[in-house]
């Protein structure tokens, strides 16, 4: 709904998760009542340990769940207005949902160009895919002077800007970044997510971000949401949750106590029901 002069304008929400259970193998269930609204335009974070649902919860938005025997039980996922629950993932793709998937896995044979080029494979427009290329090499000049190189022989700081790159080349309408940081020197963390940050600003591209990396996300995202044991726990603007005190101590490391907590503090810390106050 649109208001009047002086109203702030609320983007739209273009991807939905309502009340989503998500079932492997038919008895292990792994996400449980997932609630998660993706603003056009914006970057949402999704925030958790090892283990937490995060990748399930991508895997489910993009299709890929049924190469691991996964099914989403209840609730539903919707985008851009329509219902893809359970969709096919070529289909996921064609509405524009683009996944980096975790670990790096680039056409190790082929060239940096090469592998930018494979990202619009599906697109007949093949000079607005050339064009695309080259828009890639802006914002990673790293790559340009790589685009000949077998990707295969890049580091890992360099393949992953290659895939999210690829990514770009596919024109996502929405695009899903699964643990971008993991092994990444801080340097190189610093430089990948201001990338990704401008990427958003020039482009008013929509990213959904699943990252361990709390420092990082938080300075990139304007929403987040953290998941434990396949629940949502806490979301919030990256202001509320950077003054929440369990975010603090527990993610951010910014302990309020002039005493370091032990390992059985923070086990007890998820028993606490302070998230849910």
């Amino acid at each position: 709904m649109n208001g009047g002069p002086g109203v702030e304008q609320v983007p739209p929400v273009l991807l939905e998760l309502r009340n989503v259970d998500v079932v492997f193998d038919g008895i292990i269930q792994v996400l449980r009542s997932a609630n998660i609204e993706v603003q056009a335009g914006k970057v949402t974070a999704l925030l958790g340990s090892n283990g937490a649902g995060k990748t399930t919860t991508l895997k489910a938005i993009s299709g890929l769940l049924r190469v691991e025997h996964g099914k989403v039980t209840e609730g539903q996922i919707r985008f851009a207005g329509h219902d893809i629950t359970n969709a096919d993932p070529v289909e996921v793709f064609r509405r524009g949902i683009v996944q980096v998937l975790e670990g790096r896995k680039v056409l190790a044979h082929l060239s940096v160009e090469q592998n930018l080029l494979v990202g619009g494979h599906h697109r007949p427009d093949r000079k607005g895919v050339r064009e695309d290329v080259e828009r890639v090499y802006t914002y990673f000049p790293r790559l340009r002077g790589l685009s000949g190189r077998v990707s295969g022989y890049l580091s890992g700081g360099e393949m992953q800007m290659l895939l999210v790159g690829r990514a770009l080349v596919a024109r996502p309408r929405l695009l899903m970044l699964d643990e971008p940081s993991v092994g990444l020197a801080p340097n190189i963390t610093e430089e990948l997510f201001e990338t990704i940050g401008a990427i958003n600003r020039k482009e008013g591209m929509t990213i959904l971000l699943v990252e361990q990396n709390a420092h990082a996300a938080m300075a990139l995202c304007d929403y987040g949401y953290i998941i434990e044991n396949g629940r949502i726990v806490l979301h919030g603007s990256r202001e509320k949750l950077g003054q929440n005190e369990d975010v603090q101590e527990f993610y951010l490391g910014l302990s309020l106590d002039s005493e370091r907590r032990s390992f059985r503090d923070v086990k007890h810390y998820k028993r606490r029901k302070r998230w849910l106050g």
